[in-house]
């Protein structure tokens, strides 16, 4: 499956996704503890079904509960859901959004995160990019 489509999930598949990525790999109580205002659990398993049907998640069996893991990495995963993000909102341009990001009011850069993103800047400068 190509890097998961994680931006064209619904909000509430976009949470479950959420919460499995936190635990890292989950049951469909472990999803149900973790959700706000939580369906019922006949509904999370169903969901948890359906998003390993679309590639989403993957299990395993233990003993008679079934452990949901992400198919992709979290990283992978927001790379996937920016880079939509960005072709949607901002034309593909990656300038218009990084401007959008820092122009925002509430953005609390670091002196390590600027530094960082200079040396990304200057990387892709090298780069051609």
């Amino acid at each position: 499956m190509p890097a998961t489509r994680h931006a064209q999930l619904g909000r509430r598949e976009r949470q479950i996704m959420e919460a499995v990525y936190r635990m890292g790999r989950a049951t469909v109580a472990d999803v149900l503890e973790s959700l706000e205002d939580a369906p019922s659990y006949s509904a999370v398993r169903a969901m948890l079904r359906i998003l390993e049907s679309k590639g989403h998640l993957k299990h395993e069996v233990d003993g008679p509960r079934f452990v949901y893991l992400p198919t992709v990495t979290p990283d992978r995963a927001r790379r996937s859901a920016l880079r939509d993000v960005v072709k949607r909102m901002f034309d593909g341009s990656a300038g218009q959004a990084a401007a959008a990001l820092l122009e925002s009011s509430d953005t609390q850069l670091t002196r390590d995160d600027i530094q960082k993103l200079e040396r990304l800047i200057e990387q892709a400068r090298r780069q051609g990019r």
